[in-house]
């Protein structure tokens, strides 16, 4: 199949996805050809049959703003007629979903269209009023859909009240090369327990909430705290380490492309978020052996299984979640137990073959 993939060039789950499932399916024979306004941070080598195409809004004095989604939809066209494709998948439903429609108009109306929903752009964009038409435009019109969560079907279907088939194809995850790094040492010199939180610091994500359940814990229990990430809340929780005394225990990292490194001297990753529709970085942290301490929210009861892999609290119950760290920490036998337990199912129920099968076979459904 000839198979183009549109997604943000983001270091969120939705282009971490998009871009392993272009690899993966590239890998199986397919041509892909991945469509973004930049080059997407998990697309790092020179990949068999992955083409990039850079998407760019040309300016023009008329317009206040460039409009991306038109340019868009002109670059899907393009690659679509000049390169055969079968089939278009967009992740996000605005604007790919909706460029990707007026691609397949452009083209002829052969082009076939599958949306894959991920999250924000259904509970927080799509439900805005002055988006919400040209989401449920996207949702109706598309040749299939999916969600990574059942939650997030569920969400669609209410928010939308669209009653098409939306098929629950999860987030995955490849088997992490054995890292052996040796960051812990200047992490943690003292042998402290280490801390992990990874996101793009956005208010969703409650990165304050992150420092408090660490300040809670470093009152009782020695630990250092890793910042993995950036966004427009990280000047908030740099400027909470330093008043509150935490500024030599809190490493802010920035963007990370090997995450792979962090979470391998890691012991408990922090994930209290007011919502998630799935959480890959739980999902990467288990793969790595890391138990997770979440929100219970959204799709996160999805992945990660309380007491088992993980803890899921309440919404902001800082004193839970870092009861729970302490717990962790102070009995090593079973954060190992818990370690243990969240890789394996990480790599059964979430592994990366299975879930591209899916996308597979959704690809040859619409083709008939």
């Amino acid at each position: 199949m000839r198979i183009g993939i549109s997604c943000y060039s983001t270091f969120g789950g939705s282009g971490v996805v998009a871009t392993e499932v272009g690899k993966a399916l590239a890998a199986r024979g397919h041509d892909v050809h991945l469509l973004s306004p930049s080059l997407p941070p998990r697309l790092l080598g020179f990949e068999h049959r992955v083409v990039f195409h850079e998407v760019q809004a040309s300016p023009y004095p008329l317009f206040e703003d460039a409009p991306f989604s038109i340019a868009l939809a002109s670059k899907m066209a393009d690659v679509a007629e000049h390169h055969h494709l079968d089939i278009l998948h967009a992740h996000y439903a605005i604007p790919h979903a909706s460029a990707a429609l007026l691609a397949r108009m452009a083209v002829g109306g052969k082009l076939k269209v599958v949306t894959t929903l991920h999250g924000t752009d259904i509970t927080v964009v799509g439900s805005d009023p002055s988006y919400l038409p040209m989401v449920r435009l996207a949702i109706r019109e598309s040749d299939a859909v999916t969600a990574v969560s059942a939650y997030l079907k569920d969400e669609t279907q209410r928010i939308f009240k669209v009653d098409r088939p939306i098929e629950v194809v999860p987030n995955f995850i490849a088997e992490p090369l054995t890292s052996a790094c040796d960051c812990r040492g200047w992490i943690a010199p003292k042998g402290e327990g280490v801390m992990t939180h990874i996101s793009n610091f956005r208010p969703v994500k409650r990165v304050l909430d992150v420092l408090k359940v660490f300040e809670r814990v470093r009152a009782e229990h020695p630990c250092r705290l890793v910042m993995v990430g950036d966004g427009p809340d990280r000047q908030e929780a740099e400027a909470y380490a330093r008043a509150h005394g935490l500024e030599e225990s809190v490493r802010f990292t920035g963007k990370q492309l090997d995450i792979g490194s962090v979470l391998a001297c890691s012991d408990v990753f922090l994930l209290p978020s007011s919502t998630e529709s799935f959480g890959l970085a739980a999902l990467e942290a288990m793969a790595h052996r890391v138990p997770v301490i979440a929100s219970r929210v959204g799709g996160l009861p999805e992945v990660v299984r309380h007491g088992v892999d993980g803890f899921l609290e309440p919404l902001g119950d800082v004193d839970a979640m870092a009861e729970d760290a302490l717990t962790l920490l102070r009995q090593p036998a079973l954060r190992k137990a818990f370690g243990h337990a969240a890789r394996e199912r990480a790599l059964t129920t979430f592994a990366e073959g299975p879930i591209v099968d899916q996308y597979e076979a959704l690809y040859e459904s619409v083709l008939g």
